[in-house]
């Protein structure tokens, strides 16, 4: 009897962890056994795959229950302080998760009830950044080896929970719909036209005017939805405006919603690390010389000391 499959995605496994499913790869509508049950991703076999850029693998759909408790179990290890493992694993995990969290709800934002597992998520996000100290700086140190705007979306929520943190902004319900409007402020990007992973010295005339229709397109996408929060939608619709009325919308410093603002500034630095490829040394000169202005000084300067940390 022939079986059947379905999908899961990458960013869900783990190197150091034995798997309880047979993982496959799909090629030529062929079922390549990829990772037998009872073998883990260990060495350079998960980046192999982010490096190709493969987004999801296959599983029997015998083994989904296997599946989701090999996911349960890591995350609450991961957000477990008490489970003796080191942070850089632990966020790697979380990190795992809430990029499949927005993936989730990009695939499907009708979906409330994967809308409602991020916001969740993202509540416990903020809470693990505050408490360890050294989450941020291994969460923002992980590679986007695919140049994902997913993985992006993880690194803008949290660069955003941490300034807001150090500055001492918002309560914590707005932290929590920081995080998850971080996480989901390329909505617009998602089934783009064109090649968004790469310097904008890049793009074409033609390219430069998509790109920036997308924070429009994005709220554009979810206005229907009742299921989401108005500040993530606007999080999504605002989040490339400036200080300087620059940004797409040309809205003034008074006219941004404030978890917008910091959300830009936040997408600002990984932009110019995941996609113009700068180190972060120069991210930090580039906020002091040609973001002055854009944004607060001190988001610049926070921003700037947060990256020297890593």
């Amino acid at each position: 009897m022939a079986k059947d499959y379905v999908s899961i995605r990458v960013s869900t496994l783990r190197g150091d962890q034995k798997i309880d499913f047979d993982a496959y790869l799909k090629i030529d509508e062929k079922w390549i056994l990829y990772l037998r049950q009872g073998d883990s991703f260990e060495g350079t076999r998960l980046e192999r795959l982010k490096t190709k850029k493969l987004k999801k693998m296959y599983i029997s759909t015998e083994d989904e229950g296997r599946y989701r408790d090999y996911m349960q179990k890591n995350i609450e290890m991961a957000y477990d302080d008490k489970s003796g493992k080191d942070i850089k694993t632990r966020s790697e995990i979380i990190q795992g998760a809430q990029q499949n969290n927005a993936e989730e709800v990009f695939e499907r934002p009708e979906n409330a009830e994967a809308y409602v597992a991020a916001k969740d998520a993202s509540a416990k996000y903020v809470d693990f950044l505050v408490k360890n100290n050294d989450a941020v700086k291994a969460i923002v140190s992980l590679p986007n080896l695919d140049q994902s705007i997913a993985h992006h979306g993880v690194t803008v929520s949290t660069l955003a929970v941490a300034l807001a943190e150090q500055l001492k902004l918002f309560d914590a319900k707005q932290r929590q719909l920081l995080a998850l409007g971080g996480l989901l402020h390329d909505f617009g990007h998602y089934d783009t036209p064109i090649k968004i992973a790469r310097p904008m010295r890049d793009f074409s005339k033609e390219d430069l005017e998509i790109y920036k229709k997308h924070p429009v397109e994005g709220a554009q996408k979810v206005k229907d939805k009742n299921h989401m929060d108005l500040a993530v939608t606007t999080i999504i619709h605002q989040h490339e405006e400036k200080c300087d009325a620059s940004g797409p919308l040309g809205y003034s410093e008074q006219q941004i919603d404030p978890m917008a603002l910091v959300t830009s500034a936040a997408n600002t630095v990984d932009r110019l690390m995941t996609y113009e490829g700068l180190g972060r040394e120069q991210v930090v000169k580039h906020l002091m010389v040609q973001e002055m202005g854009k944004y607060p000084l001190e988001y610049i300067q926070t921003l700037g000391n947060i990256l020297k940390s890593i």
